[in-house]
């Protein structure tokens, strides 16, 4: 009978208080096809329906399928610090979604536009959260696009068309790219080949005829001070600077994130930016052209989607990622430099990458470890936080430095010749990275940094230009946590990686973290406990050498690969062995498919490498 009461009383009081709500943009005045600025009109639409929404609602918030234009007139402007961006505010802000639960913005296959420069969709503080069904695109991008005429390596004079939607002027014979609220003069570019869209051989970042030029006929500029005799006539070349202000989507602070069939064409910075996060999922969120007939050559100015100091789960499946200027996924976090020990439990320690600080970093009974920058090896065991507060600020927003109080006393000292790093180890996440193509983009396929386990599989790896998967580590430049523990690559096809060299491109698949002082190095960085790295049951279809590059890693297996040789291009990798190892143990090769004698055809650095088995 009890049972039976409290049932009843269920029933009357959620539909009371717990609903799920639909709420129309076009209701607020919010229609496609027009050329009306809907920065503010949908800044003021989220105002009202969060005012009108009640705990435990479930909101639905439709738009009408069509184009919609964003404006930084208007938008929400917000202060935001944005890892791995330049951390400049404050931006413009086209969608900003804050303090949400239980949301989800449905574009019905919408296409926003955004002009200027803006951020065209934040999710702050939010949980459970679904985005879904529309395309973020800037008509505008402010990388610009010209293709080759004519080349003279001789004379070193290139004869280059600016494409059709580039807004560019020549101030003292200098080109300059500008939109409504930017202008720059590029500095560097990408070559993609006319018809494959892919990264001109053997490449990587190129110089740009930008200075010294003169417009020969409309739209068409010679520069009289460029020699690069690979680009051939027809080559298109992306013009690049080194600004990335804001990503297409900026998560940060939320839980329960859902991406799904998502479409970004071009951000100017990450595709997707998510920090300080638990549990994303990305399901054909893609960054990509538009299609076979798109006239654009790129997408985004950096990676396409990147996670910094998340926790939980990330799952990103069933993904298109292709000609962006960086890797398809970076998963990282970030490294506190120690300046000071106060007391045996307490230190001052600083962000140290300039387009890496100003949020926050840990919070208290979050788990650290501490590591040598020199050697990247552990200095005592696993310790918490007791407190931890922002020095050079009032709050962690906006703050480089902080005083931090640890429960345990600490068991080493710091000086400027032995620099310590502290890593988060609470603010890691498990990765599954799955049925997703990475193709014809700049630099790298995919990155990953975290202890957790991680998961790569039935991925297509065609034409990353460098290697396809980077396991890293960085207590130095990029100041990037940490070491990788348990990795699984399976059932992926690896096409033609290694067109073009660039950093941490040892191989198609790089360990490669950065140690300054490896000959002092007493452990090993990556894997250990058992685990390690598992590369198995893979495709590699190549045209060089270099399969596998390992560096201070303790347990690696390669095997029941297939390996396939082309003559796609010439050889021309420094590597000229499938397995390069730099202080390795526990290695297994073996079961491959392959036409290599593995016992001669690999290299082995250190003395200190061993337990090695080929077979």
């Amino acid at each position: 009978m009890k049972q039976i009461f409290l049932a009843l009383i269920l029933l009357v009081v959620l539909p009371l208080h717990a609903k799920d709500i639909t709420f129309r943009m076009a209701d607020f005045g919010i229609k496609p096809n027009t050329t009306a600025n809907s920065s503010p009109l949908v800044a003021q639409a989220l105002l009202q329906i969060k005012n009108q929404a009640k705990e435990g609602d479930k909101i639905h918030l439709i738009f009408d399928k069509g184009t919609y234009n964003f404006y930084p007139t208007g938008a929400s402007q917000k202060e935001y610090y944005i890892s791995n961006h330049d951390q400049d505010n404050p931006k413009s802000v086209g969608i900003a979604i804050e303090g949400f639960n239980n949301i989800t913005i449905d574009g019905k296959g919408a296409d926003f536009l955004f002009h200027g420069r803006m951020l065209p969709v934040s999710v702050v503080a939010d949980s459970t959260i679904t985005l879904k069904n529309f395309n973020i695109d800037f008509p505008n991008p402010h990388i610009a696009q010209a293709k080759i005429n004519s080349n003279n390596p001789e004379t070193e004079e290139v004869v280059y068309e600016m494409a059709p939607w580039v807004n560019y002027k020549i101030e003292n014979n200098n080109l300059v790219i500008y939109g409504e609220d930017w202008s720059h003069t590029p500095l560097w570019g990408i070559a993609f080949e006319e018809h494959t869209k892919r990264l001109v051989y053997n490449t990587s970042d190129i110089s740009l005829g930008v200075i010294d030029i003169e417009e020969i006929a409309p739209r068409t500029i010679r520069s009289k001070n460029w020699s690069n005799e690979k680009l051939i006539a027809g080559t298109v070349i992306a013009m690049r600077s080194y600004q990335r202000p804001t990503p297409g989507i900026f998560v940060t602070h939320s839980k329960d994130v859902k991406l799904e069939n998502i479409n970004v064409h071009y951000a100017e910075g990450m595709g997707l930016l998510a920090q300080m996060s638990e549990n994303l999922y990305l399901n054909k969120f893609n960054v990509c052209l538009r299609g076979k007939d798109d006239h654009r050559y790129f997408t985004t100015q950096a990676d396409a989607t990147h996670f910094s100091a998340c926790k939980g789960i990330i799952k990103s499946n069933n993904g298109l990622y292709e000609n962006m200027m960086d890797d398809a996924i970076n998963v990282h976090g970030t490294y506190l430099n120690i300046t000071r020990i106060i007391n045996p439990t307490t230190v001052e320690a600083v962000y140290m990458h300039p387009q890496a600080w100003g949020f926050e970093w840990g919070y208290p009974s979050d788990k650290v470890q501490f590591i040598s920058s020199q050697t990247m090896e552990l200095l005592g065991g696993e310790n918490t936080i007791s407190t931890i507060k922002a020095i050079d600020q009032p709050t962690s927003h906006g703050a480089k430095m902080f005083r931090i109080v640890f429960e345990k006393p600490l068991s080493f000292d710091v000086s400027k010749e032995k620099p310590v790093g502290i890593e988060n180890l609470t603010w890691t996440p498990e990765v599954y990275f799955a049925n997703n193509i990475v193709r014809n983009n700049r630099a790298r396929g995919t990155l990953f940094s975290t202890p957790k386990k991680t998961v790569i599989e039935k991925n297509t790896f065609d034409h990353t230009s460098g290697t396809a998967i980077l396991l890293c580590g960085d207590c130095n430049g990029w100041y990037e946590t940490g070491a990788c523990r348990e990795v699984i690559i399976r059932h992926n096809k690896f096409i033609n990686s290694l067109t073009s060299q660039f950093q941490f491109t040892n191989a198609v698949i790089s360990i490669y973290p950065e140690i300054p002082n490896l000959k002092d190095q007493t452990n090993y960085f990556h894997g250990g406990n058992g685990k390690g790295v598992v590369i198995e049951n893979n495709v590699f279809n190549v045209f060089d050498e270099p399969l596998v590059y390992a560096k201070s890693i303790d347990g690696l297996k390669f095997r029941k690969n297939k390996i396939i040789k082309n003559n796609d291009f010439k050889a021309f990798h420094w590597n000229t062995k499938p397995f390069f190892f730099e202080r390795a143990t526990n290695v297994i090769v073996e079961n491959n498919s392959t036409k290599y004698d593995l016992n001669s055809d690999v290299k082995i650095n250190y003395s200190d490498t061993n337990n090695i088995i080929i077979r």
